[in-house]
Order: structure tokens, then sequence, then C-alpha cells
């Protein structure tokens, strides 16, 4: 069964307008990621992929993220649009997220743009931000989206939310 779309108000974007396939598009806004009280990923050059039902997720050009925070990549899933995933391991400021970070080094022609770009999950990291907002995790710990102000849902992940 699926859920009731929250109405957009003005400025305001929903999930359940987004597309399915997903759509990659440009992000004008700074994007930032602060674990372990270090700015490891700051830029204005991101990406963000819109899903019907999910927030936006965002990635970071692997020259915006700082060195040595990630650790080597392992293989994670596979993403029916975007391809095989690699997971990283975040370490910074004394802390170490597992499996905190992950990139598509060879991802679908569709995605081509996102090559060895880097998305976080904004639950195990200090503080996400899109521009000056803070971002608060999707729900349920699988999918990596961020939650912002100006975008409605609800959002897939939660309890329930399965069969979406």
């Amino acid at each position: 069964m699926w859920p009731d779309p929250i109405p957009p108000g003005p400025d305001e974007e929903s999930v359940w307008a987004y597309p399915r396939p997903p759509r990659l598009e440009r992000v004008a806004l700074r994007l930032r990621v602060v674990f372990g009280g270090v700015t490891v990923a700051d830029t204005v050059a991101g990406w963000r992929v819109l899903e019907t039902s999910h927030p936006p997720t965002y990635y970071f050009p692997p020259a915006d993220v700082l060195p040595d925070v990630l650790g080597p990549p392992r293989r994670a899933g596979v993403c029916e649009w975007k391809g095989r995933a690699v997971l990283h391991d975040v370490s910074a400021g004394g802390r170490r997220a597992e499996g905190a970070a992950w990139a598509y080094p060879d991802p679908t022609p569709d995605f081509r743009a996102l090559a060895g770009y880097l998305a976080f999950y904004a639950g195990p990291m200090d503080a996400c931000f899109v521009g000056d907002a803070r971002a608060e995790p999707q729900p349920g710990g699988f999918y990596g989206g961020w939650i912002t102000p100006g975008v409605v849902g609800p959002f897939k992940g939660g309890p329930g939310s399965m069969g979406w």
C-alpha cells in the first residue's frame, strides 16, 4: 500500500514527485560533512540523485573529500539504476564509522557522472549540510538520503515502507 504524500508548500518539493528511474542533477548549494569534529567533505560541485519516495542522496567529487579519511573500498550491493557500489569506512578526529560512505566506481551509463564520487550516510556523521540546512538521515539506516527543510515525504526506509 502506498502512503498519502504530504502536499508540498511554497518552496518545497515532494519526494513523490521525483522520478523512477531516478534523475541525476547538479547541486548549486554547498555540501558539507563533519565527522569527529573535522569537515571531511566540502564541495560546491556536488550531484544529487532524486528517486520516488526517497530524500535526495548527495555525492561529492573525490577531490573535495579530505585525503586519508576513507578506508579501502570493499564490495557492497548493486543498485538496479547505478550499478555496483563499494563501501568505505570513514575515520577522522579519532573516530571511525564502518561503511559510512559509498561510491560507484563504474556506474551505469545514465549515472556515469557519478564515477568515483562519494556519498555519506548522515546518521553516523556529526553533521551533514545542504547549504546552511542541517540534514537528517533517511529513516531505517539502509538508504542514504538526506532530509532537509523543503523536502517532504513520507520517506521510504522506515517501518512499513518496504513495499513502496
